[in-house]
């Protein structure tokens, strides 16, 4: 079972199906349910697991199959004028370097999803809110693999992502002056907001062709660049560096995760569905 999408248990055919979830006792538990009734839960068309034959699923080294699956949590934390934090990974990472995610990492022995949360978020951005200062739910489930398809090497590490919204009174300006990001793991920090989403999430990871530009949206985007010491200074990273698509083979490249489009793409649902101009 260990050597099989998670995804995959619950549809045939699909790539994505709703479920529910729930964290008790160190379990993280997912099992079906009504359509409309549960959180979406999704993998890449190219996710690995699914195409994996029998006996190359019976070759993967029993260190990473008795790994089986890890919990991770990431933050989409958006601020008052309703822009969301991503970091850069650091080159160093052995895991997606130089990779745009949102803060996150593993939930831990005896953490709620939302306590483990904001440890991460505290740990690799140095910003610290309480449970009390945010309303907090739960977007999605991503199912990550690690290498991403089969063309870049057989699987070895095995994730269920999930991504919780978390709303704050702070605008980004305010959130900002208080990151105080780990060198260790972020090497850049960026604010982005529904329009920039929107041209991130149009670069559909595992298909051809260019990317339309989008009206309205600049050419290059600030960001922070995090330097050894932990110090913020300002850059323009080109538009198109946050559109590339990842790799079928070689080297990857600085770009923004597959999950992470997946989870902004839900973002974007949400604040459509509070009625919010995009």
């Amino acid at each position: 079972q260990k050597a099989t999408s998670i995804t995959g248990h619950f549809t045939e055919t699909l790539d994505e199906v709703e479920v529910k979830c729930s964290l008790e006792n160190n379990r993280f538990t997912l099992c079906e349910c009504e359509k409309g009734r549960g959180i979406p839960l999704k993998r890449a068309t190219f996710c690995p697991f699914k195409y994996l034959s029998v006996a190359e699923a019976a070759a993967i080294p029993l260190d990473v199959q008795s790994r089986g699956v890890d919990v991770g949590v990431a933050i989409l934390l958006q601020s008052a004028n309703q822009k969301v934090l991503l970091t850069r990974r650091t080159s160093s990472l052995r895991i997606f370097p130089n990779v745009w995610v949102p803060p996150g990492g593993h939930v831990e022995l005896d953490e709620r999803l939302l306590d483990a949360g904001l440890r991460e978020l505290r740990e690799e951005t140095g910003l610290k809110l309480d449970p009390g200062d945010v309303s907090a739910q739960l977007l999605g489930l991503w199912e990550s693999v690690f290498p991403p398809m089969l063309s870049r090497g057989m699987p070895q590490r095995h994730h269920v992502v999930t991504y919780m919204l978390l709303n704050t009174s702070l605008t980004h300006q305010q959130l900002q002056a208080s990151l105080r990001p780990e060198p260790a793991e972020v090497s850049g920090c960026l604010w982005v907001d529904a329009s920039l989403v929107k041209a991130i999430v149009s670069a559909v990871d595992g298909e051809e062709g260019s990317v339309t530009p989008l009206e309205g949206v600049a050419p290059t985007i600030s960001v922070s660049e995090v330097s050894p010491e932990g110090v913020l200074s300002e850059s323009d990273l080109p538009l198109s560096v946050l559109c590339n698509r990842a790799p079928n083979s070689g080297e990857d490249v600085e770009r923004v995760s597959t999950g992470t489009k997946y989870a902004l793409e839900l973002w974007l649902k949400n604040l459509e569905g509070q009625g919010t101009r995009c």
